[in-house]
């Protein structure tokens, strides 16, 4: 005699974030774009790298920034806290935790710990490696206080220095908003010759005559090639531009 089989309820698939697209991926992302590409609820989802079986990372991350009412409301947020919401537990507690106290003595650097511009090669130390080895044109701009130390860091866009650099407002925007009285300009030539081409001296001086208007200088025009660098200040002409 058979044996009589109840009916199981079906079993509910759950998308998780490897079922997303890869350029959907917040990792992969990252990687393409840049950190600075990215969303709240993304870069948390880097941190805390899976979810639940209720809900994948993305959606944790969500509703833990919903819950807390964001990075603030996680920041105040004690560990025990954390540690008993559902999918978190004390190493992904940690990670939070430990990613949050970092941003904290981030912001509160003192102006005197922050790096200083003195000349173009202190620009070619802190950039030249992120930039040497690239097979395509980006961008860098370092938004700077009055004693010439970064106050932020910018790569901004990819592609050709001459279509890229028009858009001059872009250039300037992060000054703009932290109020900043100097920026310098650095981009690479993937071929490795850092020497100036016409374009980037006409490019060099739309920025001067655009910081003009608003009042931020362009220090420098820095060009990373591979393994020399050239600064457009001490290349022109002398009289060629007005600094």
């Amino acid at each position: 005699m058979l044996d009589l089989i109840e009916d199981q309820p079906p079993v509910e698939y759950h998308a998780t974030v490897h079922d997303l697209p890869v350029d959907d991926r917040p990792r992969e992302r990252l990687q393409q774009g840049g950190a600075e590409t990215l969303s709240t609820v993304d870069l948390l989802a880097i941190i805390l790298r899976t979810g639940t079986k209720q809900d994948n990372v993305i959606e944790l991350s969500q509703k833990l920034l919903a819950k807390y009412g964001g990075l603030s409301g996680l920041v105040t947020a004690t560990f025990q806290e954390l540690c008993n919401e559902y999918g978190m537990g004390a190493a992904k507690s940690a990670q939070l935790k430990a990613a949050l106290e970092l941003g904290k003595r981030l912001s509160t650097l003192q102006p005197m710990q922050r790096y200083r511009i003195r000349s173009a090669a202190d620009v070619a130390t802190l950039l030249r490696m992120e930039m040497m080895y690239l097979d395509h044109e980006e961008i860098h701009i370092l938004v700077l206080d009055a004693k010439q130390q970064v106050i932020e860091h910018v790569k901004r866009y990819k592609g050709t220095v001459n279509g890229a650099m028009l858009r001059v407002s872009e250039i300037f925007r992060h000054a703009i908003i932290r109020n900043c009285p100097n920026i310098i300009v650095c981009h690479n030539h993937p071929s490795g010759d850092p020497t100036p081409s016409e374009e980037d001296y006409e490019v060099t001086e739309q920025l001067i005559q655009a910081g003009h208007l608003l009042d931020i200088t362009l220090l420098d025009h820095i060009i990373i090639g591979n393994p020399d660098y050239a600064s457009i200040r001490e290349e022109a002409y002398p009289g060629r531009f007005q600094w």
